[in-house]
C-alpha cells in the first residue's frame, strides 16, 4: 500500500509543474494559439523552451514579449499585445514555458 502512495505522489509531482500555470496560460488565452508540444499559430512552448534553454535572460526576455508581443523570430505571423497580462503573471508564464521539457 505504501508503494501505491508514493508512485501516486511522485505521479503527482511530475505532473504538476507542466499544470502549474497551464492553468493561467489558459485564462490568459495563451492556449489559443499555442500548446505545449505542438505549433499552433505560435511556437510550441516545449520548442520556445528549447530555443531559450541556457539563456540567462530568457525569463525576462519571454516575460517582456509576452506583455508587449513581438515578431520575426518564430516567422512572419506577430504575437500581439497581451494587456490583459501584468508583469507579475508574464514572469510566471515565463518560468513555466522555460520549465517544460
Amino acid at each position: 500500500m505504501k508503494s501505491i502512495l508514493f508512485a501516486l505522489a511522485a505521479a503527482v509531482l511530475v505532473a504538476t509543474p507542466v499544470l502549474a500555470d497551464q492553468a493561467l496560460a489558459q485564462t490568459k488565452n495563451c492556449l489559443s494559439c499555442h500548446s505545449i508540444d505542438k505549433k499552433i499559430v505560435g511556437p510550441a512552448y516545449k520548442d520556445v523552451a528549447k530555443k531559450y534553454a541556457g539563456q540567462k535572460d530568457a525569463a525576462d526576455k519571454l516575460a517582456s514579449k509576452i506583455m508587449k508581443g513581438g515578431a520575426g523570430v518564430w516567422g512572419v505571423v506577430p504575437m500581439p499585445v497581451n494587456s490583459q497580462v501584468n508583469e507579475a503573471e508574464a514572469k510566471k508564464l515565463a518560468a513555466w514555458v522555460l520549465s517544460l521539457k
